[in-house]
């Protein structure tokens, strides 16, 4: 369903009404496309304290030269270290920030915090105070988010991301980036040329729009769905040159099905395929408490357990599981829904580590938050307004949203991305 009211703002009596009642006026945002793949304008690099870091091997064109309205701002605050270098944050981005383009990018660098050093720990925990109360002030469609890194070369796939069109409804983030050594696609364009994906749940909605933006990026897409929607799903892979996999997720020996069907492994694994069974705890019957947790939880572990036993998953792997705002933050009527999407998250922050380490494949999650589909259509106006409403965008998300964060996480070059849940929320108000 369009939103109206995002329109309707874009016009000069919208913007007359907005401005004088005080409501909110969303910026139409500059997402990814093939006649715009970039921002418009000068990606310009500031500094506070002293840094180590080589930016310049990232290749992403950052310049120190003013710029009138830089299409994106990098703060490199790496070197702050106590709270007399934590000035230096306000110091480089006050005079700038004003200027930042629409539907622009500002990326603070923070360091991992030294646990023998409680000024260093304490001002770089700030910047998170900072980047998140940026973001919800900047406005006109601008976006602020933080990176925690020690090199800036491993770094480069989630600055490319965080610096593009691509990262549209992601706002307000921590992602933290390893050390690990990666390599970088022999052709960016198609980074994900020559591997196999498999998105569960992707005959419609966000699940078709993760197969289709790998698909883009090269892979070649399995489109796994439950029987009923195996015409949906062979349409789907057909469009994408790809096959469909007609398969509940949530049968006992789901996982060794699909590891006979890709015999010769796979290298993306995206779990999208869940329900919502909504209602209030006290009356939820039990089936609608066992169906939510059975697919949304327990065919995750199920499934990734044995295709991790069987070594279905190449070295240098992608798993990439959907979580939710609602399991960070909670919601009335799905604590079945925010307990499943909450044990994705622990799934991830625990498995991460450890399937690096025996299997060489990185763990990580994406959580939407409102995103405009069939299912959130379905929702009574006022809630649906509210969900557009309650972000720091005003606005819902699209699927492509969080089909470019899944790209990013399955890409060849984030290997350093590990056990992180990241918000697809427009930065929503609700939760962390």
């Amino acid at each position: 369903m369009a939103d109206r009211y995002l329109s309707f703002t874009g016009t000069a009596p919208g913007r007359f009404l907005t401005r004088r009642l005080g409501l909110p006026r969303p910026a139409p945002l500059h997402r990814w496309s093939p006649e715009r793949p970039e921002l418009d304008g000068e990606r310009l690099l500031l500094t506070a304290g002293k840094s180590d870091l080589d930016l310049a091997a990232t290749d992403l064109g950052l310049t120190t030269a003013p710029a009138e309205h830089p299409a994106a701002v990098v703060l490199d605050a790496t070197g702050v270290r106590d709270v007399g270098t934590l000035a230096e944050v306000h110091t480089a981005l006050h005079p700038v920030v004003r200027s930042v383009a629409d539907s622009g990018r500002i990326v603070v660098l923070g360091a991992p915090l030294d646990p023998a050093d409680h000024h260093q720990a304490a001002a770089q925990q700030a910047l998170e105070g900072f980047t998140r109360s940026l973001g919800k002030e900047i406005g006109r469609g601008r976006t602020v988010n933080l990176v925690r890194l020690t090199d800036a070369r491993a770094a480069a796939s989630t600055l490319g991301f965080l610096l593009s069109p691509k990262s549209a409804y992601v706002s307000g983030q921590v992602v933290e980036v390893g050390a690990r050594e990666v390599t970088p696609p022999d052709d960016p364009a198609r980074p994900l040329a020559g591997r196999t994906a498999l998105v569960t749940g992707a005959a419609r909605g966000i699940g078709e729009a993760v197969a289709e933006t790998l698909a883009r990026d090269g892979a070649r897409v399995v489109v796994l769905d439950v029987p009923q929607a195996e015409d949906d799903a062979r349409r789907v892979a057909d469009r994408l040159g790809g096959t469909s996999l007609a398969l509940d997720i949530t049968a006992p020996d789901a996982g060794e099905r699909i590891a006979a069907a890709l015999p010769d492994g796979l290298d993306v694994l995206v779990h999208n395929a869940g329900i919502t069974r909504d209602r209030r705890l006290v009356n939820m019957p039990a089936e609608r408490w066992n169906a939510v947790l059975d697919v949304n939880l327990a065919s995750v572990l199920r499934t990734t357990d044995a295709l991790l036993a069987a070594g279905a998953l190449r070295t240098g792997g992608r798993i990439v599981a959907t979580a939710s705002i609602a399991g960070l933050a909670g919601n009335a009527g799905q604590t079945n829904y925010g307990a499943s999407k909450a044990g994705i998250a622990g799934l991830v922050r625990a498995l991460a580590p450890r399937a690096l380490d025996e299997h060489g494949v990185t763990v990580n999650a994406v959580a939407p938050g409102f995103i405009e589909t069939k299912m959130t259509a379905a929702v009574p106006l006022f809630i649906r307004e509210a969900g557009r409403r309650m972000n720091s965008l005003a606005q819902g998300g699209l699927p492509a949203d969080v089909a470019e964060t899944t790209a990013w996480l399955a890409h060849p070059a984030s290997g350093a991305v590990n056990g992180q849940v990241v918000r697809v929320c427009g930065q929503s108000l609700l939760g962390a």
